[in-house]
């Protein structure tokens, strides 16, 4: 496949995209989190790459898929020089027209893990595919159109589905309790972040004592809870200071502070630089 050095990672500039992209392209977008606003399937041809999204942090090898849900933020840590990724962008104005002729929304496939890892035949399977669906969109005409890619987008779901629902596929998955209440906790927090800033409100949301939610995170993930708040809540700022040109005051707001001088303080606290220093950062 021919790689493309556009990849936008924020939505997608037409309705759906289909390309490719190198372990040097992709280390591109490794500066600051960026928040995803289409849906992203990709599949790891070759290679090796680690990236947080939302707030775990993954290791992705040959032959898993990935998706990604509008809304997801992705900070790219690593791409190994020979990594390869084939990628479908569904952008977000598509989907909202779409949704509701899919079989099931992008967020229920992410319950347990956005990533999961392939057997070699099914591995082959969906690498025949996209290089398929890169031919077809790139034939003169295009044997593709939006109208088309409602199914292939249901198809893809379908597929993840399916493959997912082999738990030994999963890369992580909840094996216990405590893991089950770390991936509740992590979805919770970026359902209500910007809201909620206090670990009290999550363990009361869920019903948990909050001795026990803060005992249960710390030996799930070796973070406390209340780091994982702050996480969600840098993440978001530093996107929108890097991303976007929305005043200081309004990013404050939009992420639940009462005060532009308590979020500056936070901020500095946890970076070492105000929020207008860190904007005008050369990163």
């Amino acid at each position: 496949m021919q790689q493309k050095k556009n990849i936008p990672l924020l939505d997608c500039p037409v309705d759906y995209l289909i390309g490719d992209g190198s372990g040097k392209i992709m280390n591109e977008y490794g500066r600051f989190p960026c928040k995803i606003m289409c849906g992203v399937y990709a599949f790891m041809v070759r290679g090796t790459a680690s990236a947080t999204i939302n707030i775990t942090k993954y290791e992705f090898r040959e032959n898993d898929v990935l998706l990604l849900e509008p809304g997801s933020f992705l900070l790219i840590h690593q791409f190994s020089e020979d990594a390869l990724v084939y990628y479908i962008l569904f952008s977000s104005s598509f989907l909202e027209k779409n949704t509701f002729n899919s079989r099931m929304s992008l967020s229920s496939l992410q319950l347990h893990s956005p990533v999961i890892h392939l057997s070699n035949d099914r591995a082959e399977i969906i690498k025949d595919f996209a290089t398929l669906m890169f031919k077809a969109t790139n034939t003169e005409p295009s044997m593709l159109n939006s109208e088309k890619m409602v199914h292939v987008f249901n198809l893809l779901q379908t597929a993840y589905s399916n493959y997912a629902q082999s738990q030994d596929e999963y890369i992580i998955k909840p094996i216990d309790r405590k893991m089950e209440i770390y991936q509740d906790y992590c979805q919770l927090v970026m359902k209500h972040y910007q809201e909620w800033h206090h670990v009290s409100q999550y363990a009361e949301a869920m019903r948990i004592t909050l001795p026990h939610l803060c005992s249960t995170i710390r030996s799930a993930s070796e973070r406390t809870a209340g780091d994982i708040i702050t996480e969600a809540i840098l993440t978001d700022a530093k996107a929108q200071l890097k991303l976007t040109t929305t005043q200081i005051k309004e990013i404050s707001s939009t992420l639940g502070f009462d005060n532009v001088a308590f979020f500056n303080r936070f901020f500095k606290a946890h970076m070492g630089l105000t929020p207008k220093a860190y904007r005008n950062a050369q990163v």
